[in-house]
């Protein structure tokens, strides 16, 4: 069957392609270690090629992610949110000679007017959520785990507003450049992750406080050195739980259910935290950077279904 669209989830460290048929059905995958910090300047068509392995260019090409910042290939401006399909495709923005278009990040502002910014997340978004129950006015929770942990709202007229959370980046910089990741051994240890959640849940003390005790409940031998990795990844867990929380609850959200999208492992970690939270969380589809930019394709005509 041939191919009637080629979408690229075009991170910082790697590339993927998917082919799509003409119903939307993905007919193959590949990916490379080509992301954006990986491409010297003025590599990017070799780049391209290399991962499409010369693919002709009759095929439309679109693209999101990193390949759309100002690292990147072409950069791709920030819309404002609220934002739907009618605004991303508005401004796809061409790369010159190359028959690809980059779908544009977003960004929102909070009540003080401080900018939040996505890229790349936007397309996963459009790619998991159900748009019969936001024509139905239910608005959705959408998780998105990672260096920058993402918590969007998407409603009839697609994504809201949404809120970043360091939390990934924060335990990379605690373990390898503080003193709690000293002596910490490789392992996992479950009942320490459940341990650490319950604590910042509880909000007795600021997190800078309870982020002391991994070191210690390690000294006085009541942490074991392979259990400390998960203890300090469910601290950071539920102090983001429980500020994702109280940021919903600004925005008369009450959270019953969250979707998941993003790595597999990961969500399964943030559903285990999730749920001694009390919220039911269910993980979205693998391939949701790939639907996404299927359905931005198709709102933009670029692929006749």
């Amino acid at each position: 069957m041939s191919v009637a669209l080629i979408a690229i989830d075009w991170g910082t460290t790697a590339a993927r392609a998917y082919r799509f048929d003409r119903h939307g059905h993905i007919l193959d995958r590949t990916s490379a270690p080509l992301g954006v910090q990986k491409v010297a300047a003025g590599g990017f068509p070799d780049a391209l090629r290399l991962l499409l392995d010369g693919e002709s260019e009759d095929v439309p090409r679109i693209a999101c992610g990193m390949i759309g910042s100002r690292q990147g290939w072409v950069e791709a401006p920030y819309r404002d949110c609220p934002a739907g399909f009618t605004a991303i495709v508005s401004a796809l923005t061409p790369v010159p000679g190359a028959c690809l278009s980059i779908v544009p990040g977003l960004v929102c502002r909070d009540a003080a007017g401080v900018p939040d910014v996505m890229r790349g997340e936007e397309t996963q978004i459009f790619g998991a959520f159900d748009e019969q129950e936001a024509r139905d006015g239910a608005r959705q929770v959408v998780v998105l785990p990672g260096t920058h942990s993402k918590w969007a709202l998407v409603d009839a007229h697609g994504i809201e507003t949404f809120a970043t959370f360091m939390t990934g980046e924060l335990y990379a910089v605690l373990l390898e450049h503080s003193i709690l990741g000293r002596n910490v051994a490789t392992g996992s240890d479950a009942a320490a992750l459940e341990d650490g959640v319950k604590r910042s849940l509880d909000g007795d003390a600021s997190l800078s406080h309870d982020l002391f005790s991994a070191r210690t409940l390690a000294l006085m031998s009541k942490l074991a050195p392979a259990a400390v990795g998960d203890y300090l990844s469910g601290l950071l867990l539920g102090a983001e739980i429980a500020a994702g929380r109280r940021w919903l609850e600004r925005h008369a959200v009450k959270e019953e259910s969250v979707t998941l999208i993003g790595d597999a492992p990961l969500c399964e970690r943030y559903r285990r935290a999730l749920a001694i939270a009390g919220v039911d969380a269910m993980i979205g589809s693998p391939d949701a950077a790939a639907r996404g930019l299927w359905r931005i394709a198709r709102h933009a005509g670029m692929v006749r279904t």
